[in-house]
């Protein structure tokens, strides 16, 4: 496992990408920080009863997806336990009209039509209004509700930067916050405010986080 950043604690914490065997875990982890989501709940119409079950399902899917497409997956680790996951989509190949076709067929097999159809809406809106032409997408972020409030989100977070450094191909590192605690994180962490983009009926700040000002403070 490729290690892209280590926190300077104790030297207990370390992120590095995740490997097939991390991706049920990292799934569980992102279940938990995404189930009251607004804009998943509008998706996956969190009044019905088998809400939880398209949930699963759809990150399950996701993080399929994502280790198909080999796009980068970071877990970060308190010892050897996971305590968050991040997941970005590349510069590269990771959107576009031919993204994961694979997943669009399991998606709807497992979450359904209109779900999906919702996921790819809501993917193309975010995307079109991001101010870069080629960039990282963060699309899944999460620390476990234990190890929350402890900084263990801005060692994750470094580890993205790490990330965006090994691809200089990439212009930032843009994330769509749909609360105002995500929004005030990731300005902590020098993502800059875009615009707010409605998503359904529910509305969040796109933010980026620029190469250039990562650069400038040195």
């Amino acid at each position: 496992m490729t290690n892209v950043a280590t926190a300077p604690t104790k030297a207990k914490v370390r992120a590095t990408y995740l490997a097939a065997e991390d991706l049920k875990l990292a799934a569980s982890l992102l279940y938990q920080a995404y189930h009251d989501d607004p804009v998943f709940l509008e998706i996956f119409n969190g009044e019905k009863e088998d809400y939880e079950q398209r949930l699963r399902a759809s990150i399950r899917e996701e993080l399929g997806a994502f280790w198909h497409a080999r796009q980068p997956m970071v877990g970060l680790y308190l010892g050897e336990a996971m305590v968050g996951v991040a997941c970005l989509n590349g510069p590269d190949d990771g959107f576009g009209s031919e993204r994961f076709w694979h997943w669009r067929l399991k998606m709807l097999l497992s979450a359904g039509y209109f779900s999906t159809k919702q996921m790819i809406e809501k993917e193309e809106v975010i995307l079109s209004a991001v101010p870069l032409k080629k960039f990282h997408m963060l699309s899944f972020i999460a620390i476990h509700p234990l190890h929350q409030h402890y900084g263990f989100g801005h060692y994750l977070m470094a580890a993205v930067s790490t990330v965006l450094e090994e691809h200089p191909d990439s212009e930032g590192v843009a994330v769509y916050a749909t609360s105002e605690k995500y929004r005030e994180f990731f300005k902590d962490v020098d993502y800059q405010f875009i615009r707010e983009i409605n998503v359904g009926n529910v509305s969040g700040a796109l933010m980026v986080h620029y190469r250039e000002q990562k650069n400038s403070q040195g």
